[in-house]
């Protein structure tokens, strides 16, 4: 630590975001970054703490005393070389991780201000790729085969841990492109797809085979390998099973995340086809991570007005006492997507979609509910009140989550990692389980 007093003197500071009337206009990342100079000096803040709680936090074990270390002595290399010991991806994390371990500051807890270690993260690795740190490497190869079902977060860490370990990696996906959830899941607001086509064209260069439009059924996998990696995610929707649910104009989510995605890497599709937020009342049901993209790419594709509606009740702002520090806070989270516009609604549930003559919804009741504190150790119980009112929406986007899905009975040689494994998750947490997926395997083969 080059500065014991940095926290005191220096004040966090943010790289924020475009304006909003700019971004809105285009699909490029809404981030900022600081130069390196001011980079340099938020990594300082870092008081090195003995006990260093962001590092219990991380899923992956990253280690951002160390790292900020490194990084406030201007050494960029060494501060890579620390991050990369743990994090297969920190292009990714470092732009779409809720930094959970800036959760887990002392900073956070002492001034509410913790270090900006997910900024300095993405700050590391995109030095690293400029000036050249990163290479492609060539591995000593063991002989032995293995097959990785799926290019998500989770299939890409497997794959990648276990081409470094001598393994021959073939990756399976069932899409056109390789990359998951990254590809078609994320706006590309969030995370340009080009970042996730550099990591893959490092990877291949290194030996991995990349194998697209290729699904794979779980009761048949494919011959030849010495062990599997089923990484495959959550494709499985929540659905909204009320009345008019067959109605024209109500999507998945995920349905309109992919298609726009798609259009941008130069797709068409017919006006049939097209799921256009453009003129339109956009209600959108389900107050996550996912809801917020769909508000997002709503606003810039020309929506008239965008709803959000959640049953659960309104977050705290800013502290909750039923989470305190150093777990991951349950407070009211303000995304970019919601800075550009959006109405946000909390306790009301869907009884019903309405249509109009030609079959399109043209609105959703909702009914307000309230939340009864259950027996010490068991949930809240949700009790409508009667008050019920319709929201009038031209499009319907389902953003409820995901079903983690039913796997068939698999080969004792292959290991389930990632949402596959757990049901849906973040990408810091599914890039760690690929990673221990491939210790597993590791294991597995090198004890035969």
């Amino acid at each position: 630590m080059g500065n014991p007093k940095a926290f005191l003197n220096i004040p966090r500071q943010e790289a924020g975001y475009r304006p909003v009337h700019e971004r809105i206009a285009d699909f490029g990342e809404v981030e900022q970054t600081l130069n390196s100079s001011e980079r340099k000096l938020q990594a300082s803040r870092c008081m090195d703490c003995g006990v260093p709680f962001c590092h219990w936090a991380c899923p992956l074990g990253n280690r951002p005393p160390e790292f900020q270390d490194a990084l406030s002595k201007g050494k960029w290399q060494e501060a890579y070389e620390i991050l990369s010991k743990t994090n297969d991806f920190p292009e990714f994390t470092g732009r779409v991780c809720p930094a959970v371990c800036e959760k887990s500051c002392v900073l956070k807890l002492a001034i509410d201000s913790p270090v900006t270690i997910r900024e300095d993260e993405a700050s590391i690795i995109e030095v690293a790729f400029r000036e050249g740190y990163i290479a492609p490497r060539q591995y000593k190869r063991n002989g032995k085969k293995v097959a990785v079902i799926g290019s998500g977060p989770a299939g890409l860490a497997a794959a990648n841990q276990l081409n470094r370990r001598g393994y021959e990696v073939t990756v399976f996906e069932k899409s056109e492109y390789a990359g998951g959830l990254l590809r078609f899941g994320i706006p590309n607001f969030k995370l340009h797809k080009p970042v996730i086509d550099r990591r893959l064209n490092i990877m291949e260069k290194e030996g991995i085979c990349f194998k697209t439009n290729a699904e794979i059924n779980l009761e048949q996998l494919p011959n030849g390998f010495d062990a599997y990696a089923i990484c495959t995610g959550t494709p499985e929707a929540r659905n909204l099973d009320i009345p008019d649910r067959e109605l024209k104009g109500i999507y998945f989510a995920m349905e309109m995340l992919a298609q726009q995605n798609r259009i941008l890497a130069g797709q068409t599709f017919t006006d049939d086809e097209l799921i256009s937020a453009k003129g339109k009342k956009i209600l959108v049901i389900g107050g996550g991570d996912t809801g917020s993209d769909c508000i997002g790419t709503a606003n810039r594709q020309g929506a008239a007005s965008v709803c959000q509606i959640e049953i659960m009740p309104k977050p705290p702002v800013g502290h909750n006492p039923q989470t305190p520090w150093p777990q991951w806070p349950v407070v009211l989270k303000t995304s970019s997507s919601h800075e550009e516009g959006c109405t946000r609604r909390w306790c009301l549930t869907s009884n019903r979609f309405i249509g109009n003559e030609e079959g399109c919804v043209c609105g959703v009741e909702v009914e307000e509910v309230e939340w009864i504190p259950g027996e010490p150790g068991s949930r809240p119980r949700m009790q409508p009140t009667g008050k019920k009112e319709i929201i009038e929406a031209d499009m319907v986007l389902l953003a409820m989550g995901f079903l983690k899905p039913q796997l068939p009975a698999l080969p004792d040689n292959a290991v389930v990692a990632g949402d596959a494994a757990t049901g849906p998750s973040l990408v810091v947490k599914c890039i760690a389980a690929g990673r221990q997926a491939a210790d597993t395997i590791d294991r597995m083969l090198t004890t035969k």
